[in-house]
């Protein structure tokens, strides 16, 4: 599936720079003990910018909820319809999700609940590799 390439800000540059390097690295804040994703410049829960840093994570988790995208208004996408799109909570980060579209997982046969592993994909346009999650056997 193409997937759409991101042009890091310096903001997130550090989460795609550990993605080149095949490591997913999210924001914890020191404050509150917790992680959150997508970036933000302060904590979401307790508002802390001092204290908020990337740490390394392995990435596994498991399913939580998908939808399936029959219509996208995205051209890069649109040949690739229907495709999912999961939720996956990450076993490392709890109350931090990411989503995934699932390589390897047809788009209506998502098992919610399954255990998943990190795996990195490049991206066409820029060469900018993102993370996806892929189902482990069951």
């Amino acid at each position: 599936m193409p997937k759409q390439s991101p042009i890091p800000d310096e903001f997130e540059r550090p989460y795609f720079d550990a993605c080149n390097e095949e490591r997913l690295v999210l924001q914890y804040c020191g404050a509150c003990d917790r992680f959150q994703h997508p970036p933000e410049i302060s904590c979401r829960n307790c508002n802390s910018a001092a204290q908020l840093t990337w740490r390394q994570i392995k990435g596994d988790g498991h399913i939580y909820s998908y939808a399936v995208v029959y219509d996208t208004p995205l051209s890069l996408m649109q040949s690739e319809q229907p495709y999912n799109v999961a939720v996956i909570d990450l076993d490392e980060a709890p109350g931090c999700n990411v989503l995934s579209h699932l390589p390897g997982t047809p788009a209506e046969a998502v098992p919610v609940g399954a255990k998943v592993e990190l795996v990195f994909e490049t991206t066409k346009a820029t060469g900018q590799m993102v993370p996806e999650w892929r189902v482990v056997d069951q």
